[in-house]
């Protein structure tokens, strides 16, 4: 019996179907995927890099309205500062779309920060201070903050650009210091196990604090400084920012304690204990909006990068699908951070 052989080309055409219909079936698989993302985003809208997204106003109502109806934006302050959602960089994203698209033309009116956060990083924490204190000032728009759960740290120094603090009755608001560390050695277990390490570097104290090498007496001189200048900008920020503590006190006395709304309260790091819409209803009438009239509550969320190539096509069709792992003893070794 003789076997027929089956030509290159239409072995390439078989393989081209494969190939094709394979495909097919991925898009099949995740249509009911996309599906679902645009049923539950059929309230929002999608700007540049965040998406509109109505929240209930005092009425709970939060369906899209015109586009002359003032907007109060609420901003986000949960998680960890400085990771995932809360960093400087999308912050900022967030308040440069407020001007834009769906929110030209000035109707952003009034900021509320609703915050529950137990700090972070101090660079991330600063620069978020300080790009919404020039978003009030450039736009004469009034920032209210609402504690919802743990404003620490990080968190307070956020919460000090607001005109007024709230805070929810169960909250745990201050700690205001800063720390950096720990560092750990373990040369003399290494040595123990007959593992010995050189490091060859350039500059005096280039190699302080390393784990491989016996620490000198004054090895931390350079850290403890960096760390007692930082906590000095932080206590100056709070106090200006909030009158009611002295400086004195707030070193001396309260130092990174941790208070209940009560004690925060008679401290002066919060204005008042209330529930979300009482600090709703007092930054409507701060930004002059009538709530017997229309007007909108609104969050710009992050666009999540996953999902945005997946609606793209660009993550399984165009081979886009990265992995990235994240090693934290790495990390600490190429950089330091302060922690508020």
């Amino acid at each position: 019996m003789e076997i027929a052989k089956e030509s290159i080309f239409i072995s390439a055409i078989r393989s081209l179907l494969k190939t094709l219909f394979g495909a097919i079936g991925i898009f099949i698989a995740f249509l009911p995927i996309i599906l679902i993302l645009t049923a539950v985003s059929s309230d929002t809208t999608v700007n540049n890099k965040t998406i509109f997204t109505p929240l209930p106003d005092l009425n709970g109502n939060k369906k899209i309205l015109p586009m002359s109806t003032p907007v109060i934006l609420q901003v986000n302050i949960e998680g960890v500062v400085g990771q995932e959602q809360l960093t400087a960089k999308l912050i900022e994203t967030q308040l440069i779309e407020s001007r834009k698209n769906q929110l030209k033309n000035d109707r952003v009116k009034g900021i509320l920060l609703n915050i529950n956060t137990p700090g972070g990083l101090s660079t991330d924490g600063y620069n978020i201070y300080y790009q919404l204190k020039k978003y009030k000032e450039k736009y004469n728009v009034p920032i209210y903050a609402y504690i919802n759960g743990l404003c620490a740290s990080a968190g307070m120094e956020i919460a000090c650009t607001s005109d007024k603090i709230f805070a929810s009755p169960p909250s745990m608001i201050g700690n205001v210091g800063v720390f950096i560390g720990p560092f750990f050695n373990v040369k003399d277990a290494l040595e123990k196990w007959g593992v010995n390490s050189k490091i060859i570097s350039e500059g005096k104290d280039k190699t302080m604090m390393s784990p491989f090498t016996t620490w000198k007496e004054d090895e931390d001189k350079y850290l403890k400084a960096i760390v007692e200048y930082s906590y000095k900008q932080f206590v100056k920020l709070v106090t200006s920012a909030r009158p009611k503590i002295t400086e004195e006190a707030l070193v001396n006395e309260y130092g990174a304690g941790i208070f209940d709304p009560e004690k925060a309260e008679e401290i002066g790091f919060i204005d008042q204990i209330s529930d979300y819409d009482i600090a709703l209803k007092e930054l409507l009438t701060k930004a002059n909006i009538d709530e017997t009239k229309p007007y909108q509550i609104v969050e710009l969320k992050p666009r999540h990068k996953f999902l945005e190539e997946l609606i793209q096509g660009e993550s399984l069709l165009k081979g886009k699908l990265k992995h990235t792992f994240q090693f934290d003893n790495q990390e600490s070794c190429n950089s330091l951070k302060f922690l508020f």
